[in-house]
């Protein structure tokens, strides 16, 4: 069964509807309680990182995630600010994310890209997968993915980044520590690629 978190701040139904198509048993969580007994955990989000967090503590939620990801181990996947919020903190805002995977979150300068590259960073692009996961298992170089950012996750170690994107620079698009991954795009809107991403996940 997968759980998919509802802050109110993402696209949750699009979540819903792919597994439900999928023929993947999903539900959705909107507080603490409906939670429990998670088998794995979908974190979407859109905004800012100070309002994620400001919203999974209203929602009394981060509590038992942490519960339910650091001591049962339970996979989750974070997309887009769901991403973000696994780091330590972000230049976006000035609260703590929620630490589970070391690094912090910095801005894509525009200024510092080459040939005048405007953010935020919108559009298909290219992961490259690196340090070899499951989660992008039958995903090959033509797989393209929906990005709309302007922040990115610097990890502390590189090896929990597991691809990676070009867009004037090299900057890591997807996480993993254990049973933790995040991806900075948004699989739900990624077409067959994202289809069959959301699909490994399931099968973790």
């Amino acid at each position: 069964m997968i759980t998919v978190v509802d802050l109110g701040i993402g696209n949750v139904a699009a979540f819903v509807n792919l597994y439900s198509r999928l023929h993947i048993p999903v539900r959705v969580a909107r507080n603490s309680a409906e939670l429990q007994a998670s088998e794995k955990l979908i974190l979407p989000g859109v905004g800012s990182f100070d309002n994620f967090m400001d919203s999974l503590d209203s929602l009394g939620m981060r509590e038992t995630l942490n519960e339910l990801v650091l001591d049962k181990k339970i996979p989750i996947l974070g997309v887009c600010i769901g991403m973000q919020v696994l780091a330590d903190s972000s230049d976006e805002g000035s609260r703590n994310g929620l630490g589970w995977i070391p690094g912090n979150v910095r801005l894509l300068k525009s200024h510092d890209l080459p040939h005048r590259l405007k953010t935020p960073h919108m559009g298909w692009n290219y992961p490259i997968p690196v340090n070899k996961s499951p989660l992008f298992s039958e995903l090959g170089e033509e797989s393209r993915f929906y990005f709309l950012h302007s922040y990115y996750f610097d990890t502390k170690s590189v090896s929990d980044v597991i691809a990676e994107v070009f867009y004037g620079s090299i900057f890591p698009c997807a996480v993993n520590y254990k049973n933790i991954y995040g991806v900075q795009f948004h699989p739900e809107k990624s077409h067959q690629y994202g289809e069959r991403l959301l699909k490994n996940f399931a099968k973790l």
